[in-house]
């Protein structure tokens, strides 16, 4: 039930990868990201939010947020480093360090710059650290229940024979062997590590733990969230929500909220308006049919609906630039 619905949701808020940096680190060394919000106009065009994570190959190094806020992370080989929210942050040999930002480094591949981008920092020094540095894009907008229920920066732990490591070996081989279509494999093998990293970031959550992605393993809250997600086009009301679940619908609104942060029937437009968003911006439907796909009866209706949730008419929204396809 929760592969199946992260999966949903992935495909919905259009995620895409690619592999963009092979950092081959030398101590003392100190590298700064700048925010997601400034790197996506240069990296992916069109991209409305930009997720960052870091691969360590081998070697180790320290990650913390470049505001400060929380302690740094030391990190050890296969481990993976991500920042959902776009936050600048700072990768270094110790911790506390800072460096400046290298705007230059951050431009689109092309057949000219293919794909891996080679960085040495603090080259001369004692080579301590390789990293694999890979951005993603997706849609933040209308709405997107996987980013909202991510931390700003969470670290998980791979092992060199288990699906993890397998996949960082994989990342790493074809970011040496430049073999035709390389930058569609790393861009998918980039999508790849980041689901893998969610997967196991969601997994270790405990009991008590309260986001959509906790949501997906309770079966109630998942229930209900699969209902939707299955069906966003039916006529869905708490109480039909609540028989369905096999349970009243004080409780499934009460423990839907809890985890979601928002009602079931909140969640229920929002998610409409999401897949809305991604058949304005990927397929030539009408207006009308997108309407009848997300569960209104006229293309009044649904505009309304869409115009409140976004701030922009749907046919505003289907104007507006889209990601570019990596194929570098």
């Amino acid at each position: 039930m929760e592969s199946d619905l992260l999966s949903d949701v992935l495909k919905n808020v259009r995620l895409s990868g690619a592999i963009f940096f092979d950092l081959l680190a030398s101590k003392p060394w100190v590298t700064e990201a700048p925010p997601g919000d400034v790197l996506a106009p240069r990296l992916m065009p069109g991209a409305q939010h930009l997720i960052e994570y870091h691969v360590i190959a081998y070697g180790s190094c320290w990650a913390q947020l470049a505001d400060g806020s929380g302690e740094p992370l030391q990190l050890g080989p296969r481990s993976i480093v991500v920042f959902p929210q776009g936050d600048a942050h700072v990768l270094s040999s110790e911790p506390h360090m800072r460096g400046a930002y290298n705007m230059n480094l951050y431009r689109e591949p092309s057949l000219e710059r293919p794909l891996p981008f080679h960085v040495r920092p603090g080259e001369g020094g004692v080579e301590s650290a390789r990293i694999v540095c890979g951005f993603l894009g997706c849609d933040a907008r209308p709405f997107n229940p996987l980013l909202q229920s991510l931390p700003r920066m969470f670290v998980v732990e791979g092992a060199a024979n288990d699906w993890l490591g397998n996949l960082i070996d994989a990342t790493m081989q074809e970011s040496h062997q430049r073999r035709i279509g390389g930058g569609g494999v790393l861009s998918k093998l980039s999508e790849l590590l980041f689901i893998e990293a969610v997967r196991r970031y969601a997994e270790a959550q405990g009991d008590g733990a309260r986001s959509w992605l906790a949501g997906l393993k309770d079966p109630q809250v998942g229930q209900a969230i699969t209902l939707i997600h299955q069906d966003p086009a039916y006529p869905w009301t708490l109480d039909e929500l609540a028989r369905r679940v096999g349970v009243s619908r004080t409780v499934i609104a009460e423990r839907f909220t809890e985890h979601a942060g928002m009602p079931p029937m909140t969640y229920l437009r929002n998610w409409r308006m999401q897949v809305a968003a991604g058949l304005l911006a990927g397929s030539s439907h009408t207006l009308l049919r997108i309407a009848t796909r997300v569960g209104y009866d006229s293309e009044a209706a649904f505009s309304r609906a869409f115009k409140r949730t976004t701030g922009v008419s749907p046919s505003a929204w289907r104007e507006k630039p889209q990601p570019k396809t990596q194929t570098t």
